[in-house]
């Protein structure tokens, strides 16, 4: 069954008076041989740009930048906790990347992860560690194409920065900075050396986030009009079990400030769906926040009263919200707690004006849904299951398989299967780091707007009008993966 309109639809995602001619999508005119060619976008009345600084001396535009092209992709980790060894086997595995080098604070992470590597039949990569300041010595010793980086927070935009300015691409994991001058000074990197750097926002590659982003883009929520994401995980018990997050640093966090710290899981596959710098831009933000009850009352029932934690007073709320507004008039609620107890969830919910998609009903992903009047003659929902042969994404298609044994249900594979397949065939990325800045913007502009009472604060410009132009980005073409000679 198809879902495509019956009535025509403007460029803008309205139908009516002055629309182009039936079935246009926005698929239809950035496909094949127009993938990545900028086009106009129509803006609401009276949008304005932010104030962003000048651009650097020597910088323009990623926008539509390609990689350059290498037949092997030489990757160097820096980060091997939780996260970072557990990306490893994906690294490996992939055909045509190779780990090169593993770097850690703790040498004997980095050991264990070049055993790892070793011991899947790969060249033994070289260690790095021992030190704050071995990543550097990594960075200015190696030639790396690609350096992946998950070490926690505070470190990302110096790590970043430096894969940078050493001649890499680089992948962050969540948030590629705390900091709006941080945010800043990588879109500045970035554009003077020529280098990608963006977020490893695995979830944008989710198979329902995928899915709902097509339906999307092919007109079958209509006029787009809001959206709703965020990440909601009981993390308490992972918080205070001890060495799980490293010297207590993602608790400690909780100490600092009230903020959303890390709301990109559900805001990045909203922002995607409505062409967020692409035609779209984030333009204000404004954050409420409820007590900080969470994390003490666990403390107070489940955590011996001489653990080092009794030290610490937590001050960020247990649910940060934040509304979004765009240029185009749309709105994004993007929420954030991982203080009390509740199933998990992203929420990843949109709405247009022909429909809307709902996810994690029930408590899991399992459970995701879809009404739109294209499909629907009663009062009555389809899972979004049912449209998966319409509407998967070609990367779930074709990587289905492989993918089974990735992390978080096979994203994690597929993230970074993708950016090495990028690299090698020289594809612009999907995720750049103007995409990047501003789904991180949150973390800052939430801090400035409590701190004004829960007024709202402008989002910056990062793109410098370059969000005006459609063009490409997870909604890509199909290519394949070249051989390995």
């Amino acid at each position: 069954m198809t879902l495509f309109f019956t009535s025509p639809r403007t460029e803008s995602g309205a139908s009516g008076a002055g629309s182009v001619a039936s079935g246009f999508t926005r698929r239809s005119i950035l496909g094949g041989a127009l993938a990545g060619v900028a086009l106009a976008a129509t803006t609401a009345p009276g949008a304005a740009n932010a104030a962003a600084p000048m651009r650097k001396a020597g910088g323009g535009s990623m926008a539509n930048e390609p990689f350059n092209q290498v037949d092997v992709v030489k990757i160097g980790l820096i980060g091997l906790g939780n996260r970072g060894a557990g990306m490893l086997d994906g690294w490996v595995s992939i055909p045509g990347a190779q780990v090169v080098a593993v770097c850690d604070i703790r040498g004997d992470r980095a050991t264990r992860a070049a055993d790892r590597v070793a011991g899947a039949g790969k060249t033994r990569p070289r260690e790095y560690g021992g030190s704050d300041t071995s990543f550097q010595k990594m960075l200015d010793t190696e030639e790396l194409d690609f350096v992946y980086i998950a070490t926690p927070w505070e470190f990302h935009h110096a790590q970043g920065k430096a894969a940078l300015l050493a001649g890499a691409h680089a992948g962050i994991e969540l948030p590629i900075a705390t900091e709006l001058d941080e945010l800043w000074d990588l879109v500045d990197t970035s554009e003077k050396t020529r280098k990608h750097l963006f977020l490893m926002e695995n979830c944008s590659y989710g198979r329902n986030e995928l899915a709902m982003l097509k339906m999307a883009h092919e007109g079958v929520f209509g006029d787009i009009t809001s959206g709703h994401g965020g990440y909601l995980h009981d993390l308490r018990a992972l918080l205070f079990n001890d060495g799980y997050y490293t010297d207590d640093w993602r608790r400690i966090w909780h100490t600092k400030s009230t903020a959303s710290f890390y709301a990109m899981h559900g805001l990045a596959p909203i922002a995607a769906a409505m062409d967020i710098n692409r035609g779209d831009r984030l333009t204000t933000l404004t954050a409420t926040t409820t007590a900080a009850r969470g994390l003490a009352d666990y403390r107070e029932r489940f955590v011996p009263r001489d653990h080092r934690s009794w030290k610490e007073t937590y001050v960020n709320g247990d649910l940060v919200t934040c509304m979004i507004t765009t240029a185009k008039g749309r709105t994004i609620r993007a929420e954030h707690n991982v203080s009390q107890p509740r199933p998990y969830s992203r929420i990843n919910t949109i709405e247009g004006s022909r429909g809307l998609f709902e996810d994690y009903v029930g408590g899991d992903s399992t459970g995701a849904r879809v009404y739109a009047e294209p499909i629907h003659g009663g009062d009555y929902w389809r899972g979004a299951a049912e449209l998966r042969g319409e509407f998967d994404h070609w990367l779930w298609k074709d990587l289905e398989g492989p993918a089974a044994g990735g992390g978080h249900g096979g994203m994690d594979y597929i993230l970074q299967w993708r950016i090495v397949q990028q690299m090698r065939t020289g594809q612009v990325p999907d995720i750049d780091v103007y995409d990047s800045a501003a789904w991180c913007a949150p973390v800052p502009l939430s801090v400035m707007s409590l701190a004004k009472g829960g007024r709202p604060v402008e989002v910056p410009d990062f793109t410098r009008g370059e969000w005006k132009k459609l063009r490409l980005g997870l909604d890509s073409v199909r290519t394949a993966m070249p051989a390995v000679v």
